[in-house]
């Protein structure tokens, strides 16, 4: 374990980072602080070579993250709001779509706000069968600005979404898996150790296949998919992780990536 941050804890084990988010009394809130921790965990992970798959959670049963720390921003006037939005997408938001690792949330009960928006980020989404997901920010007379109105409609289209962020309303985890917005429910015992598990496979595949899937999934919804989909499947054919990938497969046996 790692005890360098007051707000998040750190552990690594067999090629996965397990990064929670541990502010229990505040229900996991991001605030600006928690942002940073997090964002130099990613930073540290992702030169890590160890470390092949991300796993982001929160502390407790209640609540992977609450939302954002109103009480931080509350003041704020217009140029000071439109800074703490861009930041967060800078910092956050945007690092972990973008991230060369997998992020998988392990969302462990609330994920409003800002923590729905944080787990949205991530590249999939396991739940436990007490977890509410929701974006009430309409409800305090603001939109979602951590990424919320942008990445809700690709994971279940323009209608569900709007639904949502109009309505302000949580769903439970069951109707999130429905409609798309996370991949499996599980009892919040076996969360973890379900993550875990999923996390344990991907890390046993090619890291460096699955980097550039991420950035070519990433641009599916862009007239550049098909064209970067192209260029990194030719590029592929030029590493070490192919040529052992291929010659695994003929040997009949399992590849060592």
């Amino acid at each position: 374990m790692i005890n360098s941050y007051e707000n998040i804890i750190l552990e690594k084990e067999d090629k996965i980072a397990l990064i929670t988010i541990n502010r229990p009394q505040s229900l996991n809130a991001l605030n600006g602080k928690t942002i940073n921790e997090i964002s130099s965990a990613l930073d540290e992970l992702a030169s890590d070579h160890e470390v092949r798959v991300i796993i982001l959670t929160g502390s407790g049963e209640k609540s992977f993250v609450a939302g954002a720390d109103i009480k931080e921003f509350s003041d704020f006037n217009q140029e000071k709001a439109e800074e703490l939005a861009r930041n967060g997408h800078n910092n956050l938001f945007n690092k972990i779509e973008n991230l060369s690792k997998p992020v998988i949330a392990a969302v462990n009960g609330f994920a409003l706000g800002g923590g729905l928006e944080l787990a949205m980020a991530c590249h999939i989404r396991y739940a436990s069968e007490n977890a509410k997901l929701g974006l009430p920010e309409v409800t305090l007379g603001l939109i979602p600005g951590y990424g919320g109105t942008q990445r809700l409609p690709k994971l279940v289209g323009k209608g569900i979404a709007n639904e949502m962020i109009f309505s302000a309303k949580m769903i439970p985890a069951q109707k999130a898996k429905e409609i798309g917005l996370v991949n499996e429910v599980y009892p919040i015992e076996e969360l973890l150790t379900k993550t875990k598990e999923l996390a344990k496979i991907i890390s046993n595949n090619s890291p460096m296949a699955i980097s550039k899937a991420i950035f070519a999934t990433n641009l599916s919804d862009t007239d550049k998919g098909f064209e970067t989909e192209i260029k990194y499947f030719g590029e592929l054919f030029e590493m070490e992780d192919k040529k052992e990938g291929v010659s695994a497969f003929l040997e009949k046996r399992k590849p060592n990536f």
